[in-house]
């Protein structure tokens, strides 16, 4: 049994015994290498959840009808990364023997290795999908091989080639590019057009799915660590987002990357609050 946060998400208070979904942050930030605060996101979307209403009119659909838990945020050592991925990954784990869905609030994007770790190894033939301004497939960034700059080359450490599946990337070294268009990732730079084509052949099958809201376009989404002109606007994402989490066999998810001190205006975080609030919607099958 794990404990319900003081505040939730908005229309997330549900017990921890008859939720379906078990929302959770990850307020980590320690291999940030531009502009530090993604572990403030956690605490500051929930509170500003409730400038939300809890009924999408996009789905028809009303979180007050979800059974989500919402656990809070995780005390992690901020200092030591794999401790902190240990952590993450032993909070997934007991969440997915207790056959909920984890939805992870990060945080900088190397939370999700210690999610995926979890996922990979109650689910042995387990997909990603990733939505992202970056590769994030470095070998290692200055010499440290867990970064949120080589996140996703991490998961394929444990996954291998063709079962991450990557949209909406624009940023990242020659060699990044030339190591995911080589077959070892199914990439999809640039846009999200192609992300409806890939759902079929995905149906059925165990899938996590990370959205670094980087993605978004910096004129939409300035509040984030490595802001990359280039990207999506609000709708497609929002689009795109539900109809991934309406369609697939998610079987742990995060949203990560708003970095709240980076947009004092508020808005980042309530893009972010809109954005969580449509895929734990389409996520209630």
């Amino acid at each position: 049994m794990l404990n319900k946060s003081v505040m939730n998400f908005i229309g997330c208070d549900a017990g921890y015994e008859e939720a379906d979904i078990v929302l959770y942050g990850a307020p980590f930030d320690s291999t940030t290498s531009f502009r530090p605060g993604t572990r403030f996101a956690g605490q500051v979307i929930r509170n500003d959840s409730y400038g939300l209403e809890t009924y999408s009119p996009y789905q028809d659909r009303d979180l007050e009808d979800c059974r989500i838990f919402d656990l809070g945020d995780l005390e992690l050592a901020i200092g030591d990364s794999e401790l902190v991925l240990s952590e993450i990954e032993k909070t997934a784990e007991t969440i997915l023997k207790d056959k909920k869905l984890p939805f992870m609030i990060g945080g900088e994007h190397l939370v999700t290795l210690g999610a995926v770790r979890a996922a990979a190894r109650q689910y042995p033939e387990l997909h990603i999908v990733h939505l992202d301004a970056h590769t994030d497939l470095r070998e290692d960034y200055l010499g440290v091989k867990l970064s949120h700059a080589a996140v996703i080359r991490r998961c394929w450490d444990i996954l291998g080639d063709g079962r991450i599946h990557q949209f909406g990337i624009r940023s990242g070294e020659k060699v990044e590019f030339d190591w995911a268009r080589s077959g070892h990732t199914d990439f999809h730079p640039f846009t999200l057009d192609d992300l409806p084509g890939i759902l079929p052949e995905l149906k059925g099958k165990p899938v996590y799915f990370t959205v670094d809201l980087d993605v978004l376009d910096p004129s939409v989404f300035p509040g984030t660590g490595t802001p990359e002109p280039g990207g999506v606007d609000f709708l497609t994402l929002m689009k795109n987002v539900t109809e991934v989490c309406s369609s697939l066999n998610i079987v742990g998810c995060d949203v990560n990357e708003l970095c709240p001190p980076c947009d004092h205006s508020g808005m980042s975080t309530a893009v972010a609050c809109k954005i969580i609030r449509e895929m734990l919607l389409a996520l209630k099958k």
